[in-house]
């Protein structure tokens, strides 16, 4: 019955998409509405609660001491990781990270490091011996579609707010000590976009998702830059349509970064 009704509503979007128009009302290059709730987490360094429409994350950083990478003896990390809980949707199992959460997590974490918003330097504690290591993981609590813009802000509001835990003279990380904030260069977000029905929709929903052909993410910065972009799914995209993706990215991505440097 489940899936006779999916084909439904799959449909359903279909016809409304090649009209120009979509289930909930909004037009196609509008995203939903979002809100942040930070630094919810006391043993973070900085973290975020995101809610996209009905998608919802929760993230956090926690910065470690370890050595560094052979040819950056100079420079500190990031990682990214993405958890789709079962308690989310009907579709995430249990288990080893699924193709899913990894190339969620490889998106959000390219747009980020790609960026240079943070200058990896500042995370060496010691040339040669120890850096820092930056983790920020966000978990899927609710999914309703595009969990990589919802990835996105909530990597971008814990990392405005990052504090740099204060190390002891052996480098061990003093537990609720800090020693300044990771500095950001700028401020780079995701946009993501489906073709649904020969139509570009910003920002789908699970169905809408469902419905696609294809899909596309940019990534861009507040100062003019586009740091990644990923094209996932089986379709294509006409290098106008893409050319348009890009300059609507860059529009949407600037108004959701006004909302969020005013939270």
């Amino acid at each position: 019955m489940r899936s006779t009704v999916l084909e439904y509503d799959i449909s359903k979007v279909v016809e409304l998409a090649r009209n120009g128009k979509r289930v909930d009302g909004r037009a196609l290059d509008e995203m939903r509405d979002f809100s942040v709730v930070k630094n919810k987490f006391k043993n973070a360094e900085g973290s975020a609660i995101v809610k996209l429409g009905d998608t919802e994350v929760m993230g956090g950083i926690k910065v470690l001491v370890d050595k560094p990478y052979p040819d950056s003896p100079d420079e500190g990390a990031i990682s990214v990781g993405a958890e789709l809980l079962p308690l989310a949707h009907g579709d995430y199992e249990f288990g080893p990270p699924s193709m899913d959460e990894i190339e969620v997590a490889r998106v959000v974490d390219r747009g980020l490091r790609e960026s240079k918003a943070i200058d990896f330097a500042q995370l060496c504690v010691k040339e040669g011996e120890a850096v820092r290591v930056a983790f920020f993981d966000f978990y899927a609590i609710n999914s309703d579609g595009n969990l990589f813009d919802a990835g996105s802000i909530a990597a971008l509001a814990s990392f405005m707010d990052a504090k740099l835990p204060k190390l002891d003279e052996k480098f061990k990380v003093i537990k609720h000590e800090y020693d300044g904030k990771i500095q950001l260069k700028r401020l780079p977000l995701l946009t993501t976009f489906v073709k649904v029905g020969g139509k570009i929709m910003v920002d789908p929903t699970y169905i809408e998702e469902k419905a696609a052909e294809a899909r596309f993410s940019v990534a861009t910065t507040d100062d003019g830059y586009m740091s990644a972009m990923q094209k996932g799914m089986g379709g294509s995209f006409t290098l106008e349509e893409v050319n348009y993706m890009i300059e609507t990215g860059f529009k949407v991505a600037g108004e959701v970064r006004k909302k969020l440097q005013k939270m």
